[in-house]
């Protein structure tokens, strides 16, 4: 039966959104203003980091970050900021103007890394948060001198899950710090390992600091030990629904959308993915349909950023079709984005299984 048999056939309590229909245009100033700590990461502090009493490097790392912040409690370090016209130039403070949080998985990086945001003693507005996908995809928004005009004035940048996987990207997001770096912007990253490297050992600042080069004497490691909860090999994914109950769900669910999978991604491509974030705004579900293998590369890497915007608002998302974990072929969870790939899986494993309250209901 088709998704659209389905929705003349279900009962008309409330009529189900659709990402297919919605084309955000954001301002800039919002995509600049949403660069926070995600919604799962709203509360978090450096005293709700719990650390390991057998791992002394945790409890040093919350130290070390909590003075990092400290210290950025003064003036940019280029100067600006509110202070008269004769006023001296105030000297940058000494030492490297980056922290790299150099951990295994399951440590708690993205916590610190948010607990940091948090702690540093400026308007939010002066401070930005967001992961390396994010932050190309500014780039892409605005264009490059634009995004550096528009974050020189910050204080603090964090970039989650920097990525090293693409040279293209890695060259062009450490120009932007190394412009950021010049204009006294403060940085503190995590990153990725190196896709040939996945599974091989638990640290990857040999790599970030080689990766980005020039920018390396602006960054201190700091290594957090710790036991590594990653899972290894595929999440097991909930089973599908039928589509009929994935669209009955749906018209009970108010504010849940209700889109065609193969739909979806067409569609996705007709959308900036720095606009993703907007595309999902006041949805309290996603119901997907007829949900199928994603068909090529640049597919599988929108439908990632689209897994990450649902991640981080804690959307659950009831679908139909092959299970998550069939997703992607075995060539591209081989390949050099296998990484983003085991993330979106993950992601959306556990976003169905939040989405079993919805059809229990």
């Amino acid at each position: 039966m088709s998704t659209r048999a389905l929705n003349e056939a279900a009962p008309a309590a409330a009529t189900p959104l659709s990402l297919c229909s919605r084309e955000p245009h954001v301002p800039a100033d919002r995509l600049v203003a949403e660069m926070v700590p995600p919604p799962r990461f709203d509360s978090v502090r450096f005293d709700t980091y719990l650390p390991d009493p057998n791992q002394p490097s945790q409890c040093e790392a919350v130290k070390v970050l909590s003075g990092f912040a400290e210290g950025l409690g003064g003036a940019h370090a280029s100067g600006a900021g509110k202070r008269r016209w004769f006023a001296r130039r105030p000297a940058a403070p000494a030492g490297p103007r980056g922290v790299y949080l150099d951990g295994g998985y399951g440590v708690g990086k993205t916590h610190l890394l948010a607990s940091l945001w948090h702690a540093t003693p400026a308007e939010p507005s002066l401070k930005a948060f967001g992961t390396f996908v994010e932050l190309t995809n500014l780039v892409g928004a605005l264009g490059f001198q634009e995004t550096v005009r528009t974050l020189s004035g910050h204080r603090l940048l964090c970039i989650d899950e920097f990525e090293l996987d693409d040279p293209g990207d890695t060259v062009l997001v450490s120009s932007l710090l190394g412009k950021l770096v010049d204009a006294g912007v403060a940085l503190a990253a995590t990153s990725n390992t190196l896709p040939g490297k996945l599974g091989e050992g638990r640290f990857a600042a040999a790599d970030f600091l080689r990766e980005i080069q020039g920018l390396s004497a602006h960054f201190r490691p700091l290594r957090i030990d710790g036991e590594d909860y990653r899972h290894r090999g595929l999440p097991e994914a909930p089973a599908p629904h039928s589509d009929q109950v994935v669209t009955e769900t749906a018209y009970r669910t108010p504010g849940a959308s209700l889109d065609d999978f193969p739909h979806l991604l067409e569609h996705l491509a007709r959308v900036h993915p720095s606009r993703y974030g907007a595309l999902t705004d006041d949805l309290t579900a996603v119901c997907l349909t007829d949900v199928g293998p994603v068909p090529d590369q640049s597919t599988a890497l929108r439908l990632v950023v689209l897994a990450d915007r649902l991640y981080d608002r804690e959307i659950p998302v009831l679908a139909s079709g092959l299970p998550f974990d069939r997703l992607f072929s075995d060539e591209m969870l081989n390949g050099g984005y296998k990484k983003k790939y085991f993330r979106a899986i993950s992601r959306l494993t556990a976003l169905a299984r939040d989405a079993k309250e919805l059809v229990a209901q």
